[in-house]
C-alpha cells in the first residue's frame, strides 16, 4: 500500500468517525477501523498511530459541514442509504381489552401550563386513539375554583401546546359546563341509598372513619338516615343553606377497607364562589364535584374505553370503581404509568404557576420544563413525542436529562437547520490583505438544498474572528473563502484553494464581515436553569432575512432559535450544541 493510499484510508475513517461524534474524531476507534480493514498493517501499528493522530487533528479543525463535504466528494459510497445506520422506530404495545371503537381522553386541570411530565398522558392517549382509528377527547378538569383554581389563559395555553404536538381532538368540553349532570347523578345515588350528606365536619368524620365503622355513628353523619332525609339535606346544600365546610356528600364504601382514604370519600363539597369565583361560570354554583366523582361520569357519558394516567392516580381508580358499581356502568380499561421527570428542571406545576403569578417567569421561560419553554428553546415537537413514546407505558418512574432531549433534537435539526457564522463580542478584528475582490456562495447546509447566501469581500475589508481561533503566525482558512496567514491584526492572502489548506494543515475558521455584522444576543440558561445568561456577538448579514421562530445552527457554537428581531439586533435562544 502506497503512502497516499494509506493516508486516504485513514482520512476516510477519520471523517466517518468525526461525523458520527458531532465533528470530533477519536484516535483509538480510527486506528481500529484502519487495522480492521487492512490487518496486514498491524506490524506498522506505531507508525500508523502517529499518522492517525496527525490526520485526526486536521479533521477535527474542520467544521462538520466541511467534513461532510469532504466525505461526499472523496468517498461518496460511504453516504449511500444502505450504509446508513437506521434506528428502529419505537412503537407502543397493543392496548388490552379492545372490543370495539377505542376512545381515549386527556383531562388536564387548566391551573397552569403543560410540562413534559403531564404531556405524557396526552401524547400516549392520542397515539393510541390514532393507532386504532378511534377518537381522542379533550376534557378540562376544572371543578375546583379554590385549591386548584383554573387560570383563564391556561385553557388556551393547553390547546396551543397540544396543537404544537400535532394532537387534535374530536370532542372538547369543560367539566365546569356539566355541573347539572353531576347534580343529577348525585341525586340518583342519594335516592338509592348509595350516598349521603355529612354535616358533621371533617374532624368528627375522621374519628368515625378511623374506627373502621365500629364506633357509634354520629347523628349528624346521616349515613344510616333514609334517602328522604339526605335528599332534603342535598336540597339545602344546593339552596346555599350550608356554608363551605358545613356539609359534603359522601359515597358509601366499605368502612373496613385497609386504606382509610377509600372509606366514604367525598363526592361533592361546597365552595364559596362568592369569594373564589370560577373564571368561566363565576359564582353560579355553590356545590362542586370532586375529581373522583366527575371523572367517571364524564368517561361513561363520552364512551371512553381506555384511560391512560400516572400511577399516582392508582387510589383514584379504586375510588371511582364505586361509581361504576352502583350505577351498573362498564368501567374503562385503566393503564397507569410512572412519573416522567426532566432532570435539572423544576417539575412542580404549582410552583411553576406560582412563579408565573408573581411575574418572575413566563410560561415560555426557557429555564422551565413547560412545553412552551421547550418550544421557545428550539426543541421540536417530534422530539418530545419520540421521547414520550420511547419511554412508553412503563409503571416505573423515568428520568430524562436535557442532554437526552438535545441528542434526539440534534439528529432532527442536523437535517433541516441552516448553518450561519457567529462570533462573540470579544472577537478580534482583522484587515484582509487580498489581491482582489472575492465573492463566495456559501450553502446553508452541507448536504441539503436549503439555499445559499452570497458574501463579497474586497482588499482592505475587515472581518471578525473569534480570538481563540487565531494566533500570530497561524495559517488559517476563512470558511469557504480563502487561506491566509495571521500577521498582527492583518490576514495576508495565500490562496483560495481548499487543497492548499489541507497541505498547510490550515485551521478552518468562521468569520463575519465587519461592515455587514449584525448585533446578536444569545440567551442561554445556565447549567442548573436558575438564571439566563446573555452572550453578545455578531452574526452574518443573512440572519436578518430569517423569520422569528426559525431554528438555525451557529457554526461551532450550537443551535439557536430566533426569538426576536428589530433594526438594531437579533435576539436568539440557545437550544443546545
Amino acid at each position: 500500500m502506497s503512502d497516499k493510499e494509506l493516508e486516504n484510508l485513514i482520512y476516510k475513517h477519520t471523517l466517518l468517525n468525526a461525523i458520527k461524534h458531532d465533528g470530533k474524531a477519536e484516535v483509538g476507534p480510527v486506528i481500529s477501523k484502519v487495522l480492521g480493514e487492512r490487518p496486514e498493517l498491524k506490524k506498522n501499528a506505531k507508525e500508523i498511530a502517529e499518522l492517525v493522530k496527525k490526520i485526526v487533528n486536521q479533521v477535527n479543525s474542520m467544521t462538520i459541514e466541511d467534513q461532510l463535504r469532504e466525505l461526499r466528494e472523496k468517498f461518496p459510497e460511504e453516504l449511500r442509504e444502505e450504509k446508513r445506520e437506521v434506528k428502529e422506530e419505537k412503537k407502543l404495545p397493543p392496548l388490552p381489552n379492545v372490543k370495539g371503537k377505542v376512545v381515549t381522553r386527556f383531562a388536564p386541570n387548566p391551573d397552569g401550563p403543560l410540562h413534559l411530565g403531564n404531556a405524557r398522558a396526552a401524547v400516549l392517549s392520542f397515539e393510541y386513539a390514532q393507532m386504532y382509528n378511534g377518537d381522542f377527547i379533550l376534557r378540562f378538569d376544572d371543578t375546583d375554583p379554590k385549591i386548584k383554581k383554573p387560570l383563564l389563559d391556561a385553557y388556551e395555553w393547553i390547546k396551543q401546546d397540544l396543537n404544537w404536538l400535532g394532537i387534535s381532538w374530536k370532542t372538547e368540553f369543560k367539566a365546569s359546563s356539566r355541573i347539572e349532570r353531576y347534580y343529577e347523578i348525585a341525586k340518583t345515588l342519594i335516592s338509592k341509598g348509595f350516598a349521603y350528606v355529612d354535616t358533621c365536619g371533617e374532624d368528627v368524620f375522621k374519628k368515625f372513619k378511623a374506627s373502621a365503622g365500629k364506633a357509634k355513628e354520629p347523628d349528624c353523619l346521616h349515613r344510616s338516615s333514609p334517602p328522604e332525609v339526605n335528599l332534603e339535606l342535598w336540597g339545602k346544600m344546593l339552596n346555599r343553606e350550608f356554608n363551605e365546610g358545613q356539609a359534603v356528600v359522601r359515597i358509601k364504601t366499605d368502612l373496613s377497607l385497609p386504606d382509610p382514604s377509600q372509606r366514604d370519600w367525598v363526592m361533592l363539597r361546597i365552595i364559596n364562589t362568592e369569594k373564589n369565583q370560577h373564571p368561566l361560570v363565576g359564582d353560579k354554583y355553590w356545590v362542586w364535584p370532586t375529581y373522583n366523582f366527575a371523572s367517571p361520569i364524564d368517561d361513561h357519558d363520552f364512551s371512553v374505553t381506555h384511560v391512560l394516567r400516572a400511577k399516582e392516580h392508582m387510589s383514584n381508580t379504586e375510588k371511582q370503581r364505586w361509581i361504576y358499581k352502583y350505577l351498573g356502568w362498564e368501567e374503562p380499561t385503566v393503564i397507569q404509568f410512572g412519573r416522567l421527570k426532566l432532570e435539572g428542571f423544576m417539575m412542580s406545576k404549582s410552583k411553576i404557576k406560582g412563579l408565573i403569578e408573581k411575574g418572575i417567569g413566563t410560561i415560555d421561560d426557557p429555564r422551565l420544563p413547560t412545553l412552551a419553554g421547550l418550544r421557545r428553546r428550539g426543541i421540536l415537537p417530534e422530539t418530545i413525542k419520540e421521547i414520550i413514546i420511547d419511554v412508553g407505558i412503563k409503571v416505573s418512574d423515568a428520568t430524562i436529562s436535557y442532554q437526552n432531549i438535545a441528542a434526539e433534537n440534534r439528529k432532527k435539526l442536523d437535517m433541516i437547520a441552516k448553518r450561519l457564522m457567529f462570533v462573540t463580542e470579544d472577537a478580534r478584528k482583522f484587515k484582509l490583505n487580498i489581491p482582489e475582490k472575492i465573492t463566495v456562495k456559501i450553502p446553508y447546509h452541507p448536504t441539503k438544498d436549503l439555499g445559499y447566501r452570497t458574501i463579497s469581500v474586497e482588499p482592505g475589508d475587515y472581518v471578525y474572528l473569534n480570538k481563540e481561533d487565531v494566533k500570530e503566525g497561524d495559517v488559517i482558512r476563512l470558511m469557504e473563502c480563502c487561506n491566509a496567514k495571521v500577521k498582527g491584526d492583518q490576514l495576508d492572502f495565500i490562496s483560495r484553494d481548499i487543497n492548499d489548506a489541507r497541505k498547510l494543515n490550515a485551521k478552518i475558521v468562521q468569520w463575519v464581515k465587519v461592515k455587514e455584522a449584525v448585533d446578536t444576543i444569545v440567551i442561554k440558561p445556565n447549567n442548573d436553569n436558575s438564571e439566563l445568561l446573555e452572550i453578545k456577538g455578531y452574526s452574518e448579514r443573512a440572519i436578518s432575512e430569517l423569520s422569528i421562530g426559525e431554528i438555525i445552527q451557529f457554526v461551532r457554537f450550537g443551535f439557536v432559535r430566533i426569538d426576536n428581531k428589530n433594526d438594531e439586533r437579533i435576539i436568539t435562544i440557545f437550544a443546545h450544541d
